[in-house]
């Protein structure tokens, strides 16, 4: 089953914006010039944005911007550098980055739309800058706490027992039973090919095996070396740090979204993800809706089908939206 798309538009504007600590982010625009504004906030960490998910963008209505989170895409420098270090990429940096990206282009407001880990980086940005943001549309809700880290990289493995255990002997035997992130991002930081290829085969493969239900195969990204290496020193980071968030913070903290429309959506298939946390924040922010999908994972036609009809229907509210 296939869900309808916009056609991909060409981009209008592209640029790399200096963010500090020596990082620079590519950014592009897409749609027209004066249309509703919309900030689309990738996966992973470490996915990197792409021209498909700007398809779901009305690109005679919206005003589409695009970037590529620190570290990954064509920002730079790259994860994928042998030498490359992390840490000036934490959840804070990447939401100062959104609002600096913000400013740049001479955005008032804009609509922030994002899908796994992208919602948990579009609630960090929306409860620090409620005040720019005008609808919040999230997909695949995640937080990427200690807990939801833990059900992924250990607890999960009773469901996909077998590959669990390729997943975790890929590991020395003494690092087996603690942080399974941090114990493959300290293989994956590894400047000797011999060491962080094999981690980075072994985490995607894992990677393939959570997201199942939805990918349906193979992703076949993770056949680029360079891309499988970046995404996952990337996602194990942040993984191994819980987000860079206090425990519970965003929950906490959702109160601040009051007067956000906010738009949820969520798989009731999603073994990577179980949709007790979409649940939690429907409730949580006010006046928030959600969409479970009885028959879908970690994304899925029926998904984007919803949150297609929401972007068409905020597109045409008059009022709705306030650019440069």
């Amino acid at each position: 089953m296939s869900s309808r798309r916009y056609a991909i538009t060409e981009p209008f504007g592209h640029g790399l914006l200096e963010v500090g600590d020596g990082q620079s982010i590519h950014w592009e625009t897409s749609g027209i010039p004066e249309g509703k504004p919309a900030v689309l906030l990738h996966g992973g960490p470490g996915s990197g944005s792409s021209p498909r998910m700007r398809q779901m963008f009305d690109p005679e209505r919206y005003l589409i911007v695009q970037f590529d989170q620190r570290n990954c895409g064509r920002s730079t420098p790259s994860a994928s550098r042998p030498s490359v270090d992390l840490s000036a990429n934490t959840t804070p940096s990447l939401v100062a980055d959104i609002e600096r990206l913000r400013s740049h282009l001479g955005i008032e407001r804009w609509l922030v739309w994002g899908g796994s880990w992208g919602t948990t980086l579009g609630l960090a940005y929306a409860e620090a800058w409620p005040e720019v943001v005008t609808e919040l549309v999230l997909a695949s809700v995640v937080t990427t706490s200690a807990q939801e880290i833990e059900w992924t990289t250990r607890s999960m493995g009773r469901v996909f027992p077998e590959r669990w255990r390729a997943f975790i002997e890929a590991l020395p035997a003494d690092e087996r039973g603690g942080d399974l992130a941090r114990a493959y991002n300290r293989l994956l930081m590894d400047p000797d090919p011999a060491v962080h290829e094999p981690a980075a085969v072994a985490w995607c493969e894992w990677e393939d095996t959570h997201v199942s239900i939805a990918e349906g195969g193979p992703n076949l990204r993770y056949e680029d070396p360079a891309f499988r290496l970046t995404f996952a020193r990337l996602v194990t980071h942040y993984w191994g740090h819980a987000a860079f968030l206090e425990d519970g913070q965003l929950l906490r903290d959702a109160g601040r979204l009051a007067g956000i429309p906010t738009f949820l959506t969520h798989g009731r298939r999603d073994i990577s993800a179980p949709v007790d946390v979409a649940v939690a924040f429907s409730r949580a922010i006010p006046g928030a809706k959600l969409f479970v999908s009885e028959t879908e994972g970690h994304g899925g036609p029926r998904m984007v089908d919803w949150t297609m009809s929401v972007l068409d229907r905020l597109a045409a509210q008059p009022g709705s939206s306030s650019g440069a």
